[in-house]
């Protein structure tokens, strides 16, 4: 079959999460940094976003990150989380699964026993140590950009269920963090459609009452995600992150688990060299590990370090052409719910 222009990606997920990567075919992007080409994406070309993450080629659960060239010169490669909403600048998942395609595809060289790998992202340099074997990725920690809260217990007015404590808190992308608790429910497989709507409906009605503004990354000023927490009788944090156009994440979720290293922080929780781990709605785990702390713009901020596993599942070709009857792709309201009125 002969192809005019085709995207490869390898089929990855991280904790069932997935997170295919774009290894050759995506065009360039335009801007100076990471960050600029994020904005780009998203004020001014979506038409890749759409391709790769919108119907009849992909499902709403699920991400693609773009690799691209690194813009500065102590990174080994860069990339862009793709989703259905818009591209946004981190991912823990997501990162877990581009270094873990980084190394098994033999894009960077693996060295055993353990590989380093420097990624150029939005949010700046992310470093990755990856333990390998036999030409496998067993598991991967991220040192993450510095994470710090915002506020914790912010009042929150939500007709639904009254006022609600929420904690806003930056780890790569903002994260309002709402106890489960206070939506009445608990974090498990069976209330998985519920937390989703209600985590959807939130977001809305925070992004109304907080206004935010990163202090140094210019684009990051609003909530990407609402994220419910629970505790576990052995010391866990039982998370379940929301995200549009309404679904949850099926990993523990790195950027949602370094917000929270934050709030505990700021809480005086936790201290450097602790770590707590991050229990999914299915099951899954990462280490979050607090290994300094700095600070974002006057705000003491955590170090986070992330750790967890991605799984190489298969291979696919995208065939590209204009002669492609849905090449901007399509959402449906079975799976989109009533956002899909506000899709251009």
């Amino acid at each position: 079959m002969a192809w005019d222009r085709s995207l490869d990606l390898l089929e990855v997920h991280c904790q069932g999460e997935i997170g295919k990567v774009i290894v050759g075919g995506a065009p360039e992007i335009p801007g100076a940094t990471l960050l600029d080409k994020m904005n780009h994406i998203n004020r001014v070309d979506e038409s890749l976003r759409r391709f790769v993450t919108f119907e009849p080629r992909a499902s709403v659960a699920m991400s693609v990150n773009l690799l691209v060239t690194p813009t500065r010169p102590d990174a080994d490669a860069g990339f862009i989380v793709l989703q259905a909403d818009r591209a946004h600048p981190m991912s823990g998942s997501n990162c877990i699964c581009v270094v873990t395609a980084l190394l098994e595809s033999g894009q960077v060289a693996m060295r055993e026993p353990e590989t380093i790998v420097r990624l150029d992202t939005p949010v700046g340099l992310i470093v990755a140590r990856a333990t390998c074997r036999e030409g496998r990725c067993l598991s991967v920690s991220l040192d993450n950009v510095p994470s710090f809260a915002e506020a914790l217990d912010r009042e929150i007015e939500a007709p639904r269920w009254g006022r609600i404590n929420v904690d806003i808190a930056f780890g790569g992308v903002y994260y309002a963090i709402v106890d489960v608790d206070q939506v009445g429910s608990a974090i498990a497989p069976a209330n998985a459609r519920y937390l989703a709507e209600a985590g959807i409906e939130l977001k809305s009605l925070i992004s109304e009452q907080v206004a935010l503004k990163h202090p140094t990354l210019t684009g990051v000023d609003e909530i990407a995600y609402v994220m419910f927490r629970g505790r576990e009788p052995d010391g866990a944090v039982r998370t379940c992150t929301t995200l549009k156009p309404g679904r949850v994440d099926r990993s523990p979720c790195g950027t949602g688990s370094s917000a929270n290293l934050a709030t505990l922080y700021a809480r005086g929780e936790v201290a450097v060299g602790e770590r707590r781990t991050s229990r999914s709605i299915i099951g899954g785990e990462f280490v979050a590990e607090a290994i300094g702390i700095t600070e974002v713009g006057g705000r003491p901020a955590v170090l986070p370090r992330i750790t967890g596993r991605g799984w190489i599942y298969g291979r696919e070709q995208l065939r590209i052409s204009d002669e492609d009857p849905f090449r901007s792709g399509f959402a449906l309201s079975d799976s989109w719910g009533p956002q899909v009125d506000q899709l251009g």
